[in-house]
């Protein structure tokens, strides 16, 4: 479905009218595309800590600095220091580089930022993140990106630093509402010695794959061992994936991203859209499975099915997902039982025979859509939006028991994604979807598939009962 709006504006006369009335101008953003860079840098890497200064942290103390210029590296990006921040020499040290790009204010626009806060221990000392974007933030390109890591200020047990850490969430949010251009801004919070998980959610972050992901915090937990993909290129390799609701829309959206990482997809969805997840499946090479996930009989025919196929599976989406939307004064009760059947009940009695029936893999990735309803609630939405919570509750109470077994189980939740269902609302509720978020524009499935890719890596094992929103920072809900 094509926005006008955002069409017009991009005409010479809409820009004209537009930037008269200040309305909202959305940018084309850059979307991650085949043989793109992994990173399009260079990558400005610093920590605002000045030698001299007041409030000046210690560099010794940083965490991060060193993970993160040997992922950006490793990524194939150009890496610069600034020739103030006392940084330089852990990133240098880190990289095997002496002779990196040296970033200075008369140089030519960079492609992310990343700013490693995790030394800074009082409130004094954010000024270091101040001193880091105050200069450059606006010397980020279109559609780039700006990464600030800090510790998960939950494990910091210090008062002041636990402050000073909590602090860098506001900051994030509120860069991410002023800094425009289709730019991005989030925030990853590392648990002690979780550094040596981030590259994935680093990558993902700072590549175009992130374009509707803005003003988001990712706690990363520590883990064991190296969970690096064999290939960053295929990084699903050899999974096997299974998606419900795959026959067209996001479901179908997830099953090409993540076969396009490397996964055999399994599709499923309900028998009268056969035909339509034949087709989604078959430039895919994938397999189809038609049930009815509220069956009684749905859980054990899906996991016969799933063990004759592959016998185990390694990445489940429970996309599957249905509105039925009235107000609760004239909700009808069989209204309320459908949409949490299949949005909320459905996806747990199949988890929960997949495990007892050892179908999912020990490692596997288990990722839930939920949506910004579940957040933020909305109008004539209570069966959903109960739902949708729901499944931030799925995620939150299955965690430790896919940590177990080293899986991971999280959720997407997408805000307004331009599909056949967001076609049919009224056009003022339309709009208003659009344009209520820092970008001034809806999402695009590919968004949705794209997150949920980086939840399947492999690498993606730190970052377990986390929930991740899509909505391009809507300016409704937290």
């Amino acid at each position: 479905m094509s926005d006008r709006y955002a069409t017009f504006t991009r005409s010479v006369v809409g820009r004209r009218i537009a930037t008269s009335a200040g309305l909202p101008q959305p940018l084309v953003l850059n979307r991650w595309k085949p043989n793109a860079p992994a990173i399009q840098g260079p990558v400005l890497i610093t920590s605002g800590t000045i030698e001299g200064d007041a409030a000046a942290i210690d560099p010794t103390q940083l965490v991060a600095a060193g993970a993160i210029a040997k992922a950006v590296d490793a990524a194939g990006a150009d890496i610069q220091v600034s020739h103030a921040d006392l940084a330089g020499d852990v990133i240098r040290a880190a990289t095997d580089k002496q002779a990196l790009g040296v970033y200075g204010a008369t140089s030519k626009p960079v492609g992310s930022i990343v700013v490693d806060a995790t030394a800074i221990a009082t409130s004094e000392q954010l000024a270091a993140v101040y001193r880091a974007l105050h200069p450059t933030a606006k010397k980020v390109r279109s559609s780039g990106r700006i990464v600030v890591v800090g510790l998960d200020p939950d494990l910091v047990t210090d008062p002041s630093k636990r402050i000073a850490q909590r602090a860098l969430e506001g900051f994030v949010r509120s860069l991410g509402k002023e800094i425009g251009k289709g730019r991005t801004v989030n925030l990853i919070l590392l648990a002690p010695g979780a550094e040596t998980a981030i590259e994935s959610t680093l990558r993902f972050f700072l590549s175009a794959r992130s374009a509707y992901v803005d003003a988001q915090v990712v706690r990363i937990g520590a883990v064991k061992g190296d969970v690096a993909p064999a290939d960053w290129d295929k990084p699903l390799a050899g999974k096997v994936a299974l998606v419900t609701g795959a026959a067209r829309g996001i479901g179908a959206a997830i099953a090409e991203v993540l076969h396009r990482e490397g996964a055999t997809i399994v599709g499923l969805d309900i028998p009268p859209l056969a035909d339509d997840l034949a087709a989604t499946l078959k430039p895919l090479g994938g397999e189809s499975i038609t049930l009815d996930v509220t069956a009684d009989d749905a859980p054990a025919e899906l996991s016969k099915q799933l063990k004759a196929l592959h016998g185990t599976v390694d990445i489940i989406v429970h996309n599957a997902g249905i509105t039925q939307d009235r107000t609760l004064a004239r909700m009808k009760p069989e209204r309320w039982d459908k949409v949490i059947a299949v949005n909320l009940v459905a996806p747990q009695r199949l988890t929960d025979k997949l495990i007892a029936d050892k179908v999912v893999a020990k490692d596997a990735r288990v990722i839930g859509l939920a949506s910004i309803a579940g957040i933020a609630g909305n109008n004539g939405q209570t069966n959903y939006g109960a739902s949708k919570a729901g499944m931030i509750g799925f995620v939150e109470a299955y965690a430790d028991t896919f940590a177990k077994t080293g899986g991971t189980i999280n959720a997407v939740a997408p805000g307004f994604i331009e599909t056949q269902m967001t076609a049919a609302i009224p056009l003022t509720i339309r709009e208003a979807g659009r344009r209520l978020t820092s970008l001034s524009q809806g999402g695009l499935p590919v968004d949705v598939a794209e997150t949920i890719a980086w939840f399947a890596s492999p690498g993606s094992a730190g970052v377990n009962g986390r929930v991740v929103r899509v909505c391009g920072q809507s300016l409704i809900g937290a």
